[in-house]
């Protein structure tokens, strides 16, 4: 058993790791992962009967090394590689004590390469959560919504295109860095929002946005000189601080400003606080960082009982000139709306409307709608927009929740016109 549980731990901590070595020699994800594939099953066949080496990860990935250097010179393809993967590594010995051990971490470059501007967009967090985190296709395809088989193969043609392509496993010079930094961030920023935002159950929720957090925080680690990368640290922490006060007890939703702050994770919103701080030091704001700000002002409702809202309107102009969406914009009139009333926030939500008729397909564009024409009284027109709300929202505890309160929308207007009023 000390022998199973060494290797699972081995696979945890030092997945990403032992990858990012062996790619870098042999310019093969697929490759490096199958032969540390085979060593894992190797420690977990000999480990038990053995023992566990003094330095696992030299173990994994001296017998990594082995079955690589096999293949290469099976394979006149890969002869190349040879001297390269035969070179010696300091502390690469099993029963070097595993303090000793030294080999370079080579994660931020698979990062890199993982974002590479030929890898599609849309697989570019799924390959990282594999690649870096040692996540398996079934899990990342259940947090993803994407049949286990078709994510399986979107990964099989990634890693295929790394080594066809022959994408160098090198970091971008200083010109294209804060670009290609700005992509792994992204696409780390997109994973946990599909968990965030995602209608699958808690348990994959839980997977996807915790493993996330993980990559945040490499990224954080890893570049320590770029400010938007612990922003985005900031962000999730933020946002994973709230985590288990989303729901109530029997699962309903609960919106952010009925939430309980004393159900919010205080030591995530030390930390978030923390890591914002020193992102801003650096006199370079970006989006991450001016999400991460707004995010920290509703947390500071645990301390104040009030929301800044003077402060999150400068917060959101700042984001929509320096990155402008129709999320921040639609969340920019709903803090207008707290602070000038609802009939002037309807009039800029509908101007934004005319100017973006892809809004019409935005559910928290109708969300919000329904809500500033409940406020004003406006009650017919305001279930209209409910149904629409809850037509487009894809997770059911909102849809749950805004049928609750359309209901009640539905009582104060009276029967609509082509509708039975029962």
């Amino acid at each position: 058993m000390e022998g199973r549980r060494a290797a699972e731990l081995a696979a945890r901590q030092s997945f990403g790791k032992l990858v990012a070595w062996l790619t870098a020699r042999c310019g093969d994800v697929a490759a490096a992962e199958d032969a540390l594939g085979d060593a894992f099953l190797s420690a977990l066949k000999q480990w038990p009967e053995q023992g566990v080496p003094r330095a696992p990860e030299a173990w994994l990935l001296v017998a990594a090394r082995r079955r690589l250097i096999d293949r290469a010179r099976r394979d006149q393809t890969l002869e190349r590689l040879l001297p390269e993967l035969g070179a010696a590594i300091p502390g690469m010995d099993p029963e070097t004590p595993q303090n000793a051990m030294e080999f370079p971490d080579e994660r931020l470059r698979l990062l890199f390469l993982c974002s590479h501007p030929a890898i599609d967009p849309g697989i570019q967090a799924p390959l990282m959560l594999q690649t870096v985190l040692g996540l398996n296709a079934s899990r990342i395809a259940a947090a993803f919504l994407v049949a286990p088989a078709t994510m399986g193969q979107r990964l099989v043609r990634a890693k295929a295109k790394i080594r066809q392509a022959r994408i160098p496993f090198v970091l971008p010079g200083p010109e294209a860095l804060p670009a290609r930094s700005a992509a792994v961030l992204q696409a780390i920023y997109a994973a946990y929002s599909t968990g965030w935002d995602t209608a699958a159950e808690a348990a994959q929720v839980e997977v996807l946005t915790q493993e996330a957090v993980l990559l945040a925080r490499l990224c954080a680690a890893l570049l320590p000189q770029e400010p938007e990368a612990r922003g985005l640290l900031a962000l999730l922490l933020h946002c994973q601080a709230r985590h288990g006060a989303r729901r109530a007890a029997d699962g309903s939703y609960v919106p952010l400003l009925e939430q309980d702050p004393g159900l919010w994770d205080a030591a995530l919103i030390a930390e978030a606080e923390a890591e914002l701080t020193q992102a801003s030091l650096a006199g370079r704001p970006g989006r991450f960082q001016l999400e991460a700000a707004i995010q920290s002002v509703h947390a500071h409702r645990a301390v104040s009982g009030t929301v800044d809202w003077p402060a999150l309107l400068r917060l959101y102009d700042a984001l929509l000139a320096l990155a402008p969406s129709a999320g921040a914009r639609v969340s920019r009139v709903a803090v207008l709306a707290e602070l000038a009333g609802p009939e002037g926030a309807l009039a800029e939500l509908d101007g934004l409307a005319t100017a973006d008729p892809a809004l019409g397909d935005h559910q928290p564009w109708w969300a919000l709608r329904a809500h500033l024409l409940q406020r004003s009284g406006q009650a017919g027109e305001a279930l209209q927009a409910y149904r629409r709300a809850i037509a487009l929202a894809k997770d059911p505890a909102v849809r749950a929740f805004l049928r609750h309160v359309a209901q009640g929308q539905d009582a104060a207007a009276g029967p609509v016109p082509g509708r039975s009023a029962g």
